[in-house]
């Protein structure tokens, strides 16, 4: 018998939380306690891997949680935490322009920031964010180059339906002058506005997990040459990084740095296509960080993807692998000490 906690976060000051599972969808389970912050359930099963979903008594009426059913791995080790929501998401998250942002230079930047369903609803949970560069091509078609984009909601949600991510804010930088701004000299201007500007306002105006484990950078090209630089240079504040495709050894000198500097406390996601992807210089990053000291796997994550092109299609299908391995719902084991 397997035995699963699974601890439901949700403000209902009043409705009551119960639960229904793929055993009979019609039963009510019930909590093993409750309070004003959500309810806790304890689920015994035969199956190794179970689906459910929260419903909510309100008003004499119940309500099932919105979005895909849940899945849980039914495992003793630790608690399942959920945050689930009941309303239907009527706000776009990525419509609007935020208020443009000035740099110590006086250059200004615009963004978007994207939030994940249920973030206005379920105002308990807590989110990583993911500072993604060239934001114009994230989103929106008609502001892409060739009006191509890496369809970065689209593929959040459906990792979100799969149970595969914790759910992410993400913040999209527009730029201004990509070529100057994501390559040396510039990108340490435009790193200090990351770091002093941009990262405390959304810090202030989001719920947001503030330190460096759930604070990423990611990018494409020069936007992954930008991610390392800002990983490396502070990873106090961005603990993780993804470079797709990252034009190194343009106007940077990351690969004598990563040789003769300490070991960054950070956790590195490297890719490219092959030919003519930046396939070599990125294998060159690679092979100094693995003898840096880089544990591949855990701390570094490498992959080459034969033919892929060199263009936003190509990296909004392989998004899904750096997004799962910068925020992938794993479970946390509690360490077993035996006696002698």
């Amino acid at each position: 018998m397997n035995t699963q906690i699974i601890q439901v976060f949700y403000p209902a000051d009043g409705p009551k939380i119960f639960l229904r599972t793929e055993a009979d969808w019609d039963r009510n389970v019930e909590p093993t306690r409750s309070d004003e912050g959500g309810a806790q359930f304890l689920i015994e099963t035969d199956r190794p891997f179970f689906y459910f979903k929260p419903v909510l008594r309100r008003n004499g009426q119940l309500e099932w949680s919105r979005g895909e059913n849940f899945l849980a791995v039914a495992t003793s080790a630790t608690p399942l935490d959920i945050y689930p929501y009941f309303s239907d998401e009527m706000h776009c998250s990525v419509c609007e322009l935020m208020s443009p942002l000035p740099t110590d230079t006086g250059v200004e930047h615009r963004f978007r920031v994207f939030l994940p369903p249920g973030y206005r609803e379920n105002t308990l949970k807590r989110y990583p964010v993911l500072y993604m560069h060239d934001g114009n091509n994230l989103f929106l078609k008609e502001e892409a180059f060739l009006g191509n984009t890496w369809r970065t909601d689209e593929v959040l949600n459906v990792l979100d339906r799969m149970n595969a991510i914790n759910n992410v804010i993400v913040v999209g930088i527009l730029p201004n002058d990509r070529m100057a701004e994501y390559t040396a000299p510039g990108y340490e201007g435009y790193g200090r506005f990351l770091v002093e500007t941009l990262k405390p306002l959304i810090d202030a105006k989001y719920r947001t997990l503030v330190g460096p484990a759930d604070t990423a950078v990611m990018g494409s090209s020069l936007g992954g040459v930008v991610s390392f630089y800002l990983g490396w240079q502070w990873p106090e504040v961005f603990g993780k990084v993804a470079c797709l495709s990252s034009t190194f050894g343009y106007r940077d000198d990351f690969v004598e740095r990563v040789a003769t500097e300490s070991k960054r406390n950070l956790r590195i996601y490297l890719d490219s296509g092959w030919p003519r992807d930046n396939y070599e210089p990125t294998r060159a990053v690679r092979d100094r960080l693995l003898w840096k000291g880089y544990s591949p796997g855990s701390e570094l994550f490498y992959l080459a993807f034969p033919e892929a092109k060199h263009n936003e299609m190509a990296w909004a299908e392989r998004s899904p692998i750096p997004f799962q391995f910068l925020f992938g719902n794993m479970p946390v084991f509690k360490q077993h000490t035996s006696r002698a």
